[in-house]
């Protein structure tokens, strides 16, 4: 059986990820408990996802980039589309290759001809960050004669989904966060509320919570070996997704999920430094009332950074 490399790229120079474990001890003072807790992001947000209640915000109505958490948009569309078939066969093109190559994106390593369903796209999508497979899903879900229409129809529909889910401080100029304009922004009020819809489909629920998978190539023999980017998987108890992010305007952003006692708590931190994994288990403490020392989980070498 051929192994596929794990994937080596890297999200451009000015990625910002987080280094090797590092305990996080995060006591909570009475005045956090009554205000809030106290983040670096330059915007946060805290959602009640059962009651559908904000707990907490900072600078939570405030537009700016979301990097690769463009990517949870990604998969609410695809998921959403009337009558999708998770088994649908999507042929990799060298064109999605071709792209990766040239903006020096996050990818899944995808190989040109393998097959691969739409579901095991969407773990390409969502774990490595591959801005590959979310070429791919955008190709295969857009109409039109050509790569460029079908991309720009689908990103059409992921703004018109914007629309519908009432997120009227978000908007999309591209599938995967590669922004070439600037026009891709939300707010991390907004960006809860997708996310807690995205929680709602149990396809995208049992894919941001593998911290890894293995997926074999349907027409070849060849193993796809992908790690999630998220760190908090693993780390902190009942996490369950969903999305990292980094980019140059965008900092480092972090949309985030946790499950305790039947209550779901969902987080976003848009434009943070080396802080948003600790910044993040600050927010869940918070909403939880607890206090977590979190040893973040080790990423392979080889694993993406995003």
């Amino acid at each position: 059986m051929e192994r596929s490399a794990r994937p080596v790229r890297r999200w451009g120079a000015a990625a910002v990820a987080s280094a090797a474990a590092v305990a996080v001890v995060l006591p909570t003072t009475t005045a956090e408990a009554a205000s809030g807790p106290s983040v670096s992001a330059k915007g946060a947000f805290l959602l009640d996802s059962g009651k559908n209640s904000g707990l907490w915000g900072k600078d939570a109505d405030t537009r700016r980039q979301m990097a690769s958490t463009t990517k949870v948009m990604t998969a609410v569309t695809v998921l959403d589309t009337k009558g999708v078939d998770l088994d649908k066969k999507v042929t990799i093109k060298q064109s999605y290759r071709d792209y990766v190559a040239r903006t020096g994106a996050s990818t899944a390593d995808l190989r040109t001809g393998d097959k691969l369903t739409v579901r095991q796209l969407l773990y390409g999508l969502m774990l490595p960050s591959g801005c590959d497979a979310a070429y791919a899903l955008a190709d295969t879900f857009g109409s039109g004669d050509t790569e460029a229409a079908r991309t720009a129809s689908f990103i059409a529909k992921m703004n018109k989904k914007a629309a519908d889910l009432g997120l009227k401080n978000t908007k999309y100029d591209s599938f995967d966060g590669i922004s070439r304009a600037g026009n891709n922004f939300t707010t991390p009020r907004d960006s809860a509320q997708l996310a807690r819809h995205a929680l709602g489909n149990s396809t995208f629920r049992t894919v941001v919570k593998a911290s890894a998978t293995r997926q074999k190539a349907a027409n070849v023999n060849r193993t796809y070996y992908w790690d999630n980017t998220n760190k908090l998987l693993g780390s902190y108890k009942g996490a369950i997704g969903i999305k990292t992010g980094t980019g140059t305007s965008a900092g480092a952003c972090l949309v985030f999920a946790a499950e305790r006692n039947g209550r779901t708590v969902v987080g976003v931190i848009l434009n943070d430094g080396a802080n948003r994994y600790p910044d993040a288990v600050k927010m869940l403490d918070w909403a939880y009332r607890t206090k977590s020392s979190v040893k973040l989980r080790q990423l392979p070498e080889s694993a993406q950074k995003d």
